[in-house]
């Protein structure tokens, strides 16, 4: 198969608040890849239950890989996936290998872009409009806060390098890089397609960090 036809999966990973979701909507309007951000799985399951029951957990996984098989098998050109990776759970990487699985079988590119920042500026990007117009559950941003710092304290929620040598993984501090210029370099490292109109070096208005 032509690399041009094969389905694309690029993993935005990191931290809460890191920036993974205005950088995936930044990728996708210059690429034409889907966007499925970690919260729509999330936000939707908490309608029902609450965050880390098992009936969560299991509702949430079940749209995410739902949603993967079935842009996987279609004619769609990709999706980028947001994921906040712990990587000294290996469950975590075991779910990461699962939701790449069906890419993978249609002998698809699957990449990775890991986004670090500063916790001050992540606390900063944690009450930012997008994020709160995005997902319902960070509006309480006292708890949103609290929660926030709990995972940096439990969780090793970078790679610290330890991928950097992969060919399909690329780490990016964007403490101080807008969506658009993150995208920019996954497109350009990747060498993703762009789509036309789009060229190199386009911002995208109203986005926030």
């Amino acid at each position: 198969m032509e690399d041009s036809a094969r389905p694309l999966l690029v993993f935005v990973v990191g931290p809460p608040a890191v920036g993974k979701m205005s950088v995936g909507q930044a990728i996708t309007e210059r690429t034409g890849l889907r966007l499925f951000h970690n919260h729509l799985s999330i936000e939707l399951a908490l309608r029902y239950f609450d965050y880390g029951t098992p009936a969560f957990g299991r509702l949430n996984d079940e749209i995410r890989r739902r949603v993967i098989e079935e842009v996987a098998a279609s004619d769609l050109p990709g999706l980028v996936f947001t994921f906040a990776w712990a990587f000294d759970v290996p469950e975590d990487q075991a779910l990461v290998d699962g939701y790449a699985r069906p890419f993978r079988e249609r002998g698809a590119r699957v990449l990775f872009a890991e986004l670090e920042a500063t916790q001050a500026e992540r606390l900063k990007r944690n009450a930012c409009l997008s994020r709160l117009a995005e997902k319902p559950s960070k509006r309480d941003l006292e708890a949103s806060r609290r929660r926030l710092l709990e995972a940096d304290a439990r969780y090793q929620l970078n790679s610290g390098g330890k991928f950097d040598a992969r060919p399909d993984y690329l780490r990016i501090n964007n403490t101080l890089l807008t969506p658009g210029e993150a995208a920019e370099r996954v497109i350009e490292h990747f060498g993703l397609p762009r789509m036309t109109g789009f060229p190199p070096g386009a911002q995208s208005p109203g986005l926030a960090r």
